[in-house]
């Protein structure tokens, strides 16, 4: 498994964190009643759980991009010394940006996903230039 694909591995178990983590407070919110549920009702919610949704989504959305890049990075034999950096910077960027994001942190999680987007560019053109240069 190259460098890439590790780092994705941890990026899903991220991505699973940051479902779970939400889910929890608004069960922990809500009871157990409430989880089981429907769900007909919105739940109780408190600045934290929404903030930690946003990011949960946040997460998802670069988590699209960030799979295709890794994708074509393995199978297209493209993996070197800043596609790895790419994927750290992205891995990395994505941790701080939660944190951040969780405990409401501002500027610094745009920073942080700033990191996280410029990882990904990194990877995206060495891919280029493995490929169409």
């Amino acid at each position: 498994m190259n460098a890439e694909l590790a780092l994705y591995f941890h990026a899903v178990i991220l991505t699973f964190v940051q479902v779970m983590i939400p889910a929890m407070m608004a069960l922990t919110a809500n009871g157990i009643p409430w989880g089981v549920s429907n769900r007909d009702t919105p739940p109780k919610s408190s600045d934290m759980h929404g903030r930690a949704l946003r990011a949960r989504d946040n997460m998802l959305e670069n988590m699209v991009v960030f799979t295709g890049l890794v994708i074509v990075t393995a199978l297209a034999g493209v993996s070197n010394e800043i596609t790895i950096l790419g994927a750290q910077l992205f891995f990395w960027g994505r941790v701080a940006h939660f944190l951040t994001y969780l405990f409401g942190v501002i500027w610094v999680r745009t920073i942080a996903w700033l990191i996280a987007v410029i990882g990904m560019l990194l990877i995206g053109w060495e891919i280029m230039q493995h490929l169409f240069m």
